[in-house]
């Protein structure tokens, strides 16, 4: 996948191509760019996506906080796993945002994008205010030469597949439903950072991560099997997110993670966690050493989760 941030590399190109935020590049956006890719192969184009570096309503809101799924390197990642040729890359913003449905498609992705053939999300809608529909835009683009197809609904509509819907899984716990909906294991990006040290003392050392991109979204408190990817070695890992009950240290929630079968001084160093299994949810102890007993178990049902 090439990635376009210069729309004036595009000239003399002629693309089949659809628009969206895509977060998560989840099944249905999966659905709808292996369509995209059918039609480009059919009309003997190559197949884009177009997409923004940053949530529309965050630019036209600046008090709006997005709960994203991916960072935008993420995005990018996971767009180039679909097998798109390009990947478009359009700044949204206020002006942008202002434009009508007509004139984003007529000066935008015809003039500038040259797209001649449009994949639109089946439920996808666009320009000032959204006011137009599906038969408003074949209409604009056949008067500039543009050829405006609506995409299948995925599973005919039966499945709920949205970034929302995932979101809501992920923040419920519900890991293993939210993973299959992205077709990835979800995944938290970060620096280890000091912390309490209190994990050591009970014979469970754990890296404290500061997540890279502030607005992705934290799953639900409890206890989780993961895999962690640190210094370029896969490792099983015990991940706990919530504010230590036990050792009553406020409200302040951690976020942190037991490798198994490791030990050495990571602090500064860039780790992963992909959420494969939700282990249980989080108590407050009668002691520490309650604590470090139930530590024991889970330590045992993670290893044994992760190497089924």
């Amino acid at each position: 996948m090439i990635v376009i941030r210069d729309t004036e590399l595009l000239k003399g190109k002629k693309l089949a191509a659809t628009i969206g935020f895509f977060d998560g590049v989840h099944l249905g956006h999966r659905f709808l760019i292996n369509e995209l890719k059918e039609t480009a192969k059919a009309r003997n184009l190559p197949s884009a996506v177009i997409t923004f570096p940053e949530h529309p309503r965050a630019v036209l809101h600046a008090d709006y906080q997005p709960k994203l799924l991916n960072s935008f390197d993420e995005k990018l990642e996971q767009l180039a796993s679909t097998g798109i040729d390009y990947c478009i890359v359009l700044d949204f913003t206020v002006e942008l945002s202002r434009l009508t449905a007509q004139e984003f498609i007529t000066t935008v992705l015809a003039d500038k994008l040259h797209v001649e053939v449009l994949l639109i999300g089946y439920d996808h809608r666009f320009g000032h205010d959204r006011k137009d529909g599906f038969e408003q835009y074949v209409t604009y683009g056949a008067a500039c030469g543009m050829d405006v197809v609506k995409a299948s609904p995925y599973d005919d509509g039966q499945t709920a597949v949205s970034s929302s819907e995932i979101r809501k899984l992920l923040t419920e716990c519900q890991v293993e439903k939210a993973d299959k909906l992205l077709t990835y294991p979800y995944q938290l990006r970060g620096t280890i950072v000091n912390g309490y040290k209190v994990g050591r003392k009970l014979g469970f050392p754990t890296a404290n991560i500061q997540v890279d991109e502030p607005f992705k979204i934290v799953p639900g408190i409890g206890v989780y099997a993961v895999r962690v990817y640190l210094k370029g070695e896969r490792y099983k890992g015990m991940l706990y997110i919530g504010d230590r009950p036990t050792l009553n240290n406020g409200s302040n929630i951690t976020l942190e993670v037991n490798i198994l079968d490791f030990s050495g001084d990571i602090y500064n160093n860039e780790i992963t966690v992909a959420f494969i299994y939700y282990v249980r949810e989080d108590i407050k102890f009668g002691s520490l050493e309650e604590l470090k007993e139930q530590l024991a178990r889970d330590r045992e049902t993670v290893n044994k989760l992760l190497s089924e």
